[in-house]
């Protein structure tokens, strides 16, 4: 139960940093492209990669994993636990799993949006 209240307590910190971000990103650079997202992805995915070799070297309790790994960077980006899986099945040698993440995540995820914005759009 207190792994729980650490990925709340992390989730509502990585909310406000990406609202933060973001709207320090669309002041410095305008809103004609998505700064603020692409600097959230990257700060999030250098976060986790940071956070899970601290891992793999016992050097972070299961309570900071929940509240930095998870809550913190889950609601920053969840792209930075898409680019920690498929580094490690690049690593591992899975090229084929690897590449038929990145494509599924890229092409399905592009997708769905575009399906719930016209099941929106369709019924306005």
């Amino acid at each position: 139960m207190s792994n729980l209240i650490f990925v709340a307590l992390g989730g509502s910190i990585g909310a406000v940093f990406r609202y933060l971000i973001s709207i320090f990103m669309i002041q410095v650079f305008g809103s004609s492209f998505p700064f603020g997202t692409l600097m959230v992805n990257v700060i999030g995915s250098f976060l986790m990669g940071v956070i899970y070799a601290l891992g793999e070297a016992s050097q972070v309790s299961p309570e900071i994993k929940a509240l930095v790994g998870v809550g913190l960077l889950g609601a920053l980006t969840t792209f930075s636990t898409f680019s920690n899986e498929t580094l490690l099945l690049m690593q591992q040698g899975a090229w084929l799993k690897a590449f038929t993440n990145i494509a599924l995540n890229l092409c399905l995820c592009l997708f769905m949006v575009y399906l719930g914005q016209q099941l929106v759009f369709s019924r306005i």
